[in-house]
């Protein structure tokens, strides 16, 4: 059946219409011109912490705008492309179609990814992201398991063009990884990946079991957002218990032989924290208490949600325990348990392919609240 390129046109303009008003792009606009008054004083950067702020800020906002004012116009040089297709002969005219096609369907996943992104209106949904990846119950499994968390998570972020910075890995003796944490800078970095939050549960022949019998392994994931300058997240030394330790690599091999790495148990709630990836113990320990200002951040804002949904009768913030299942024998499907979305290719999935699950988690999520 032949496709009804008018039709498909006024919906997806009528899509870009809407993602505009929910943007405010008129208030939108008029930030970016402030922020780029500040970003123009001369006086700046005296205040390097308000000033990456203040660029991050201005930077992101441009991006929304470049990306709608880049969506408008390709939608508008559609109706071009086929003109000039229809006055092809038949040999051309069936290339150029394909072509215009082509053009229609990237610029639909373009508006739906916009579309996405328009219902992270949480308070924090558009910070840099901190994730941090735990092995759980299954001993050498579940580390192995943390590990290719780690490798899809990258991986996503690899396709995504979002840039990551690996702030600590915990190797584990025999394979895979105890914890890693890494930062995510990218815009609504936090707002996209705050859904992968959850325990998640790998069934397979195991690689390390001599019978090659089935496991089932668990590995958790956390994400918090990046706390900034405004945020207040006060402190006390004394409730801080700090270690150094000299870094390791894959096997125990150290990678550093001066005791830099430093790890921050925050005493009263538990949390610890740690940072190997600096040259100087300093920057780590530096590093190291901005990720316990996020998890202490995260952990109030869980408070306060708690809060609203006691009053609300509801217990809508609660992720539960396992929140996807990957089982690559003996069938294969990865099936989130919260959304029931479901594919059959694991490989596509563990290779970093998550655009899905997170698409059907973010509408999961808007419809608890």
């Amino acid at each position: 059946m032949a496709r009804d390129y008018q039709k498909e046109l006024t919906q997806l303009d009528s899509t870009i219409k809407s993602i505009e008003t929910v943007l405010n792009l008129p208030k939108l606009i008029k930030d970016v011109a402030e922020l780029e008054k500040q970003a123009s004083a001369p006086d700046l950067w005296n205040d390097v912490a308000n000033a990456q702020a203040v660029t991050s800020k201005l930077s992101r906002a441009q991006a929304v705008i470049n990306k709608v004012n880049g969506i408008k116009s390709r939608l508008a040089d559609i109706p071009v492309m086929i003109e000039l297709a229809e006055s092809e002969s038949d040999a051309g005219k069936s290339a150029a179609l394909k072509d215009a096609e082509k053009e229609i369907d990237a610029v639909t996943q373009v508006i739906g990814d916009l579309e996405v992104q328009t219902l992270l209106s949480g308070e924090y949904d558009s910070r840099d992201a901190l994730m941090t990846i735990r092995s759980e119950a299954g001993g050498v499994e579940a580390a192995d398991w943390a590990q290719m968390l780690m490798r899809m998570y990258l991986r996503y972020c690899e396709r995504h063009d979002f840039k990551v910075e690996i702030l600590e890995t915990s190797y584990a003796e025999e394979a895979g990884i105890k914890s890693t944490t890494f930062r995510i800078t990218a815009p609504y970095a936090y707002g996209r990946l705050s859904v992968e939050q959850g325990t998640h549960r790998l069934v397979r022949i195991s690689p390390f079991d001599s019978n090659s019998r089935r496991h089932t392994s668990f590995a958790g994931v956390e994400v918090v957002p990046v706390v900034e300058q405004s945020d207040h997240i006060e402190i006390d030394e004394k409730e801080l218990r700090i270690d150094v330790y000299r870094s390791s690599g894959p096997g125990g091999q150290g990678v550093n032989t001066t005791d830099s790495a430093v790890r921050i148990t925050h005493i009263p709630t538990g949390i610890v924290v740690s940072c190997q990836n600096e040259r100087s113990q300093m920057q780590n320990k530096a590093t190291a208490m901005g990720i316990l200002q996020s998890k202490l951040l995260e952990r109030r804002r869980q408070a306060e949600q708690a809060k609203i949904d006691a009053l609300k009768g509801s217990n809508s913030g609660s992720w539960g325990n396992q929140m996807r299942s990957y089982v690559l024998a003996p069938y294969q499907m990865v099936k989130d348990l919260r959304t029931d979305f479901e594919v059959g290719n694991p490989t596509a999935v563990l290779d970093g392919d998550l655009d899905g699950f997170i698409e059907a988690g973010i509408k999961w999520r808007k419809s608890q609240n």
